[in-house]
């Protein structure tokens, strides 16, 4: 195995072919999600090239009738219920007594009473004031309270309103008992970030693994071991110095892939590891959404441009009455074969279809 065919497996490996939303879901395990719409969530555009016919917007109209859960992966998005069974209980089965636990308990014993539970119905009920955020800001203490519980797993969200989360009470089953089942459900995890990632450089692996404190919390300090456990079981190899790992005995394609034109999302699986990104393609890949304008290099939210097993740029895509407008840029310039330009077309008119934008 040579450098050159680690981006075709990477390619091959994650641009299967589109198929039904819940079968993508199920393959991929996890959907990061994002707010930012530009020119759609990062969840649709993550789904799109992996889903026949699907539309922005798709997975959150049919999100009740899927397997699927909002939860905390490796980031916050979307599992599948088999995957969020893994992660679950985040250590709930005793609240302890405090303030914020005896809240906690009151707003569970609300939510099962009505069964469905907008936050502002909660913050009417409890008015439980404001709390400085992340970001230095003041938010809803409510809000803040039901994302906690959300969290533990006390609450899952049933739907969304207008992208506000409407959230149930929840149960989980229990953890089976002994250190072999909990090092099996851990391993399992390790295996679909892998999976799903692959194949990664040796740096990479460890940091995914790490991400796994998000997951699952209450086993942060399991990780290191789960690490050098995959590392045993992984295939792997070592290319001009740097050791890639994959999925044992996993056959992927190392073929070229067809002359297809793919615009990705920022947290595409292909994208999302900027340390992989700049291996597979020797440019750095950066998000500069939260970059001040005067510092941004590629623009407000860039979607890499993947030409066969080749990221040769970015574009920046926006909807302005009603018309799709994409700026272009190049790590170079443009690929000059025709095949290039007419599939280039293509996938642009795929984005005026997937945005429902008439010509």
């Amino acid at each position: 195995m040579t450098l050159a065919d680690i981006p075709r497996l990477a390619v091959n490996g994650s641009l299967f072919a589109p198929t039904t939303l819940e079968r993508a879901i199920d393959t991929l395990g996890f959907v990061q999600a994002d707010p930012i719409r530009a020119p759609a969530r990062a969840q649709d555009l993550i789904l799109r090239p992996r889903v026949d016919g699907y539309r922005a917007g798709d997975l959150e109209w049919r999100y009740s009738e899927l397997p699927v859960e909002e939860d905390v992966f490796i980031n916050y998005g979307f599992v599948t219920r088999s995957l969020q069974a893994l992660m679950h209980p985040r250590t709930v089965a005793s609240l302890r007594p405090t303030a914020r636990n005896k809240r906690a308990q009151a707003v569970l014993a609300f939510v099962r009473e009505r069964g469905a539970v907008h936050p502002r119905d909660v913050d009417a009920h409890f008015s439980h004031g404001t709390v400085t955020n992340y970001w230095g800001g003041s938010s809803s203490a409510t809000t803040h309270l039901l994302e906690a519980m959300h969290y533990k797993g006390l609450l899952r969200v049933m739907r969304r309103e207008r992208g506000v989360r409407i959230y149930a009470a929840h149960e989980h089953g229990l953890v089976p008992a002994g250190s072999a089942a909990r090092q099996e459900r851990i391993d399992t995890m390790v295996d679909l970030v892998v999976r799903k990632y692959a194949p990664l450089p040796a740096a990479s692996l460890s940091h995914l693994v790490s991400r796994l404190r998000y997951a699952v919390p209450q086993w942060r300090g399991e990780l290191t071991s789960a690490l050098q456990r995959a590392r045993r079981r992984l295939s792997d190899t070592r290319i001009e110095g740097v050791e890639w790992y994959w999925p044992d005995h996993e056959p992927v394609s190392s073929n070229r892939p067809p002359d297809i034109v793919r615009l990705l999302a920022p947290f595409d699986p292909l994208v999302w590891d900027r340390r992989r990104f700049e291996l597979l393609w020797g440019w750095p890949y950066r998000f500069e959404a939260y970059t001040p304008v005067s510092k941004r290099r590629l623009g407000y939210y860039a979607l890499p441009l993947l030409w066969r097993d080749r990221v040769v740029g970015w574009a920046n895509v926006s909807v302005k009455a009603r018309k799709l407008e994409a700026v272009f840029g190049y790590v170079d310039s443009p690929p000059r074969d025709r095949a290039f330009k007419r599939e280039l077309e293509a996938e642009i008119e795929r984005m005026r279809l997937f945005l429902t934008i008439r010509r």
